[in-house]
């Protein structure tokens, strides 16, 4: 019978994929840390990040869903300080976090990052992104080497319904879906609830490490 709690740490845990994980694994009576900006965590500061995991200690699994606001356009437009700024946090916050966490992780814990579809579907104007997705996931294979017999995977997401696309108005969230939903092979779009399951996947499984899980409703095959 298990009778010692799992410790899980979600960055981005306040809002959208994260906080849907967050009501999974609580749902198991589990103890679940959760840090976004929100809660005062900026992930692109390693000193505040080293000082967190700190002020938590031991822990069983990490997963960051924290994402930042990418610069869309052509590389001969996009300025090159925006595009730094999106790497600060999602490509060198991960690590920040992975590097840190690791050091408290108990025997048999993972660490699961988030990537995006982008990393490999080409799309003119999204180079951050493909940038940021792409050296994620190279680095998750070299970070489960690195760091066995800690596991450490990614989860790369299609679209999905979430407070992401708050920037855009109804009618423009409402054709985004409606596309997608008709172009892809699974005939609707991502749930929150949809993505977090693929991450309890990749967390409960023992036998999954340096893997990238897709999760995109068939985007990389249509």
């Amino acid at each position: 019978m298990k009778t010692e709690k799992t410790i899980y740490v979600v960055i981005g845990g306040t809002s959208g994929i994260g906080a849907a994980l967050v009501a999974q694994l609580s749902n198991d009576g589990n103890i679940v840390h959760l840090a976004s900006r929100q809660t005062g965590l900026d992930i692109s500061d390693e000193q505040a990040v080293a000082q967190y995991f700190e002020t938590i200690g031991t822990l069983d699994h990490l997963v960051i869903t924290a994402g930042s606001y990418a610069p869309a356009g052509k590389v001969v437009d996009v300025s090159i300080s925006d595009a730094k700024a999106a790497l600060d946090i999602k490509f060198w916050g991960s690590i920040h976090a992975a590097k840190h966490a690791a050091r408290y992780m108990k025997p048999g814990g993972s660490i699961t990052l988030t990537t995006g579809m982008l990393s490999r579907k080409v799309i003119p104007n999204t180079y951050v992104k493909t940038a940021t997705n792409a050296a994620l996931e190279a680095v998750t294979k070299v970070l489960a080497r690195e760091l066995a017999p800690i596991r450490v995977n990614a989860i790369s997401p299609g679209l999905t319904q979430s407070s992401a696309y708050q920037y855009l108005n109804e009618a423009d969230q409402t054709a985004l879906f409606e596309q997608a939903k008709n172009s892809l092979p699974v005939g609707k779009v991502a749930t929150t609830d949809d993505i977090a399951t693929a991450y309890t996947l990749v967390i409960n499984n023992s036998f999954m490490t340096g893997a990238i899980v897709d999760v995109d409703g068939g985007a990389l095959i249509s």
